[in-house]
């Protein structure tokens, strides 16, 4: 069961799974997923979807005790969703969670928790390695709470595994890109796409020298695919990104080269694109020493290369007829 299975890297993961032989049900609310991303997937007898919340706890219990592993991504991601609705964001992904692991727990199923870089918080030693202390912002700025909702999350599946022997791997997730990823709730790289193809300023926050490493989803999901076949990753917290750095100018200036546009590259400042007071990290590098240590991992895709693929899927979409959101 894979919940949040019609969001983006839901969806890449349920073809991952069906390619590998697998019973897939998925379970999504729709308020970050789209049915589009998985539409194509009907006709697969092996493949089934469930349009439902998943704190309905009913529901829940019955799809639960009718699997072998859940994959949980659900959450509420997005800057400019974690910003503008915070209530959200934080019931979702707490109250999801434990609604998830509490029914595991009655069937003994095991757990595939989906966490985030966020949680290394503004830590300031590179690149983060699993154990590195957290640093995170004031509680008065509600950036924070998504990292914050995330760390609990891993807390509390630790918990689990410690206390009632539930058998969780905790993966976290460095900017995972790729085809299908919306730029609707603030994703740079999607939004820098839509925007250059659209021949509309690409818009950069802050000075743009602050640093992401972006993971092509492909290489992504089959380090989670790996990670839930490895007894050796049982009740470990492992990072999944490439740690091939780039800042958030350098990204905007290769979206416009590689997609041949002529749209200008204009800068905004943090106050103008949220609210005030906003806080962002420098760099996020992540250390994958652990996980090519358990399965032998590592990415394989050039971040020209993702660059690509979104192009590409987002021409697809503008010549079938569909706007670029």
């Amino acid at each position: 069961m894979i919940t949040g299975g019609a969001g983006f890297v839901g969806s890449h993961l349920t073809e991952r799974l069906l390619k590998a032989g697998q019973t897939v049900t998925i379970i999504d609310d729709l308020s970050s997923g789209q049915y589009a991303n998985i539409r194509q997937l009907e006709s697969n007898r092996n493949f089934h979807v469930v349009i439902e919340d998943i704190r309905n706890t009913q529901v829940m219990d019955r799809l639960v005790s009718e699997c072998d592993v859940i994959y949980h991504l659900a959450a509420a991601v997005g800057v400019e969703k974690i910003i503008s609705q915070p209530i959200q964001t934080i019931e979702i992904n707490i109250g999801g969670t434990e609604v998830v692991l509490k029914t595991a727990r009655r069937y003994r199923k095991k757990v595939m928790l989906a966490s985030t870089s966020e949680v290394y918080g503004k830590g300031v030693r590179f690149p983060f390695t699993e154990d590195d202390d957290t640093l995170m912002g004031a509680t008065v700025r509600n950036r924070w709470s998504y990292a914050s909702t995330k760390a609990i999350d891993e807390f509390l599946a630790l918990a689990y595994y410690k206390e009632a022997q539930l058998p969780v791997v905790i993966f976290r997730l460095f900017n995972t890109v790729g085809p299908r990823q919306s730029g609707q709730y603030g994703m740079v790289l999607p939004r820098f796409v839509q925007a250059a193809l659209a021949g509309k300023p690409i818009r950069v926050f802050g000075d743009g020298e602050q640093s992401r490493c972006f993971g092509n989803v492909y290489d992504v999901i089959e380090a989670i695919y790996t990670l839930s076949e490895s007894p050796a990753a049982i009740g470990q917290v492992i990072n999944i990104g490439s740690q091939e750095e780039v800042s958030i100018l350098q990204l905007a200036q290769r979206v416009k080269e590689r997609a041949g546009s002529t749209s200008d590259i204009v800068f905004v400042p943090y106050s103008e694109a949220y609210d005030s007071g906003f806080e962002d990290f420098r760099r996020r590098v992540p250390s994958i020493s652990k996980i090519q240590s358990m399965i032998e991992w590592e990415p394989t895709t050039r971040l020209d290369e993702t660059i690509d693929q979104i192009i590409h899927y987002y021409r697809e979409k503008m010549n079938d007829g569909g706007n670029l959101t």
